[in-house]
């Protein structure tokens, strides 16, 4: 009776958990992009124009893809920061294929292999446009100054599986001539990421690399780039990624070296035992190697822990976002 009833709540926390893993909201947006569409999220219909817009926040789900929950949090940092009105929030979601099956959309819709989104892979259908492409393609939208004429700056933040995309996207990413040519700044907002890409093998926690094979593959590494990032050699990575304004917002409390949703892969751990800790290490790697200094910072958030919304509604989120 006892092994029944266990296999019983064992059976019910496979449910639970294959639950959490799929999308129960479908965002209702659409941008078209070639042959297929990105489901996202608005705040306010840039289908025409918004003159009052300011700024854009470009916010990046987490591995639920639940986009409309960050756009929920987006929208409630903007009020409270009393830019309601001045900002665009814009939430893509990233689906997968379990997504697709699962609730039967229709086939024009992108999606990708798992978490490949993530690391900026192609999607597997209906064209095998990157994730982080799919950024460009907002980023080119919002050049638009018939549609946004007074669009000063964008901001692309994520929070967890979000700000690993972020991370990746703004070290692979170009500089974008036609933003700047527009007077369009561009800055990048990275919250409690499990792991970060680093540019050479060191790493801050002491290891032998024989026993961690990959450890330095993309996306912990520069090594196997994705096809979006092929062409460019590490040094005109960094380069380019030590020129961009990045707020790293790290959670005083995101230091549970066992959370779910923590990154324990051997080549993320030889990075940090946990979110807090890695991203300081990350941090000071940048200082070391670039010690005339960055345009970047890190902040960090007392009393929270992995929790988006409350990193990007928290004083220091909304200073983040909202400078």
């Amino acid at each position: 009776m006892r092994w029944l009833l266990a296999m019983l709540l064992c059976l019910g926390c496979f449910s639970a958990q294959a639950t959490e893993h799929g999308v129960k909201v479908l965002s209702p947006e659409r941008l078209a992009l070639g042959s297929g569409e990105l489901a996202l999220g608005l705040s306010q219909d840039w289908r025409q124009p918004l003159p009052q817009v300011q700024r854009a926040l470009i916010i990046v789900h987490g591995r639920l893809r639940n986009a409309q929950t960050y756009l929920r949090s987006g929208e409630t940092a903007a009020g409270q920061a009393g830019q309601s009105v001045a900002t665009l929030v814009i939430a893509p979601q990233f689906l997968n294929q379990s997504d697709i099956a699962r609730h039967q959309l229709p086939d024009p819709l992108l999606r990708w292999k798992g978490n490949d989104w993530m690391a900026g892979e192609p999607a597997t259908g209906p064209l095998a446009i990157s994730s982080y492409a799919v950024l460009d393609a907002i980023l080119q939208r919002l050049q638009d100054r018939q549609l946004f004429p007074a669009l000063k700056e964008v901001v692309i933040a994520g929070h967890s599986g979000g700000a690993q995309v972020v991370q990746r996207y703004a070290l692979t990413t170009g500089n974008h001539p036609k933003l700047e040519k527009a007077g369009i700044g561009l800055r990048y907002v990275i919250a409690n990421p499990s792991s970060y890409a680093y540019f050479d093998p060191s790493r801050p926690v002491a290891f032998e690399p024989a026993s961690c094979p990959g450890f330095n593959d993309w996306k912990y590494g520069l090594q196997h780039l994705p096809a979006y990032a092929l062409g460019k050699s590490a040094a005109q990575l960094e380069q380019g990624y030590v020129q961009r304004n990045i707020t790293y917002l790290l959670g005083q409390q995101d230091i549970d070296p066992n959370h779910p949703a923590l990154d324990k892969s051997c080549a993320a751990e030889t990075q940090g035992a946990y979110r807090l800790v890695r991203g300081h290490n990350y941090f000071d790697y940048l200082m070391r190697r670039h010690p005339q200094g960055l345009p970047q910072q890190l902040v960090e958030v007392p009393g929270v822990g992995h929790d988006g919304d409350r990193m990007f509604t928290s004083p220091a989120g909304q200073a983040a976002l909202f400078q």
